[in-house]
């Protein structure tokens, strides 16, 4: 019985520190997701719980880079990147996926902020460059860039991606963007 009672503490103490994260591999696989130009000189920023960011690398461009694996729904290895200036934008999305239960409800969490203009505001023409998988390795990319309310008559893209290419995606609302296929 002493044994064992020994055995279950041992484990409980050695747990959490089996998979703590240091910041300095938190910053290299966030930085993953980063333009390569722009690499070296961007920030990493660490999210806690209450959706505020302590920065642990500062960086001297405005790209800015983070973990989002401890969100709902998040494969182990998700990273994102963007402009510092979207951070508040950020900020809220990570509260509205802590809020709701799944998509369809966090989508709709977006869509009421848009509509009565509680919207954290995103830079035009930033970017948000993602890396999501199983694990680094086998993570796939994906970037976008921000155009909240373009449209096809404001942009020149299309709304859609049956013209093969980049379009607009959620047009004339304040979650528009470029995708880049």
């Amino acid at each position: 019985m002493k044994r064992m009672l020994l055995l279950v503490l041992g484990i409980l103490t050695i747990s959490p520190s089996a998979y703590a994260q240091s910041d300095s591999e938190l910053i290299e696989q966030t930085l993953a997701a980063a333009p390569r130009r722009a690499r070296d000189d961007a920030s990493v920023v660490k999210w806690s719980a209450d959706h505020t960011y302590t920065t642990i690398k500062e960086g001297t461009n405005t790209v800015v880079c983070y973990s989002r694996a401890d969100e709902r729904d998040r494969p182990p290895f998700a990273v994102q990147c963007t402009v510092k200036a979207n951070l508040d934008r950020v900020a809220q999305n990570r509260k509205f996926r802590a809020d709701s239960s799944d998509n369809d409800e966090n989508r709709a969490l977006v869509a009421a902020a848009g509509e009565n203009g509680t919207r954290a505001a995103v830079e035009y023409g930033s970017f948000f460059s993602s890396m999501n998988g199983q694990d680094q390795a086998s993570a796939g990319v994906h970037t976008t860039i921000s155009m909240p309310n373009a449209t096809m008559a404001s942009a020149g893209f299309p709304e859609n991606r049956d013209q093969g290419g980049a379009f607009i995606m959620a047009a004339g609302t304040t979650e528009a963007h470029l995708m880049i296929p």
